[in-house]
């Protein structure tokens, strides 16, 4: 069984940082790319940043130069660090792991959502 568990969001001013965190815990997994989306109000969710195995990232326009992904391998987790936030930034953070459980096809599993709050 697989469960993926996030921390780290919360209220921050404009200009401010947070640290989300997304750990997978569970046995006999593989975990290939690994990423965060967000769901900010009255937009679709988009893609925040991802991260492949071997560790190459890719950022949304909105936040380059601004987040910095990046993975644990050893212990199943991947961190979003989030400097300069923005009002805009606002909204419910997901995490994805692209995982293979035991000796079944890769799969995405999804995080509950953390929610990052950034004040003007």
């Amino acid at each position: 069984q697989v469960q993926l568990v996030e921390s780290g969001g919360g209220l921050v001013q404009a200009g401010g940082s947070l640290r989300l965190s997304c750990v997978a815990s569970g046995t006999d997994i593989r975990i290939a790319d690994m990423g965060w989306y967000r769901q900010t109000p009255g937009k679709q969710r988009e893609l925040v940043a991802y991260i492949r195995t071997a560790g190459s990232t890719n950022y949304a326009d909105s936040v380059k130069g601004r987040f910095t992904l990046s993975r644990d391998n050893a212990k199943n987790t991947v961190y979003l660090q989030m400097n300069s936030l923005e009002p805009e930034d606002t909204g419910v953070y997901y995490c994805y792991l692209d995982l293979q459980y035991g000796v079944g096809p890769f799969y995405d599993y999804w995080g509950q959502g953390t929610q990052v709050t950034v004040s003007s």
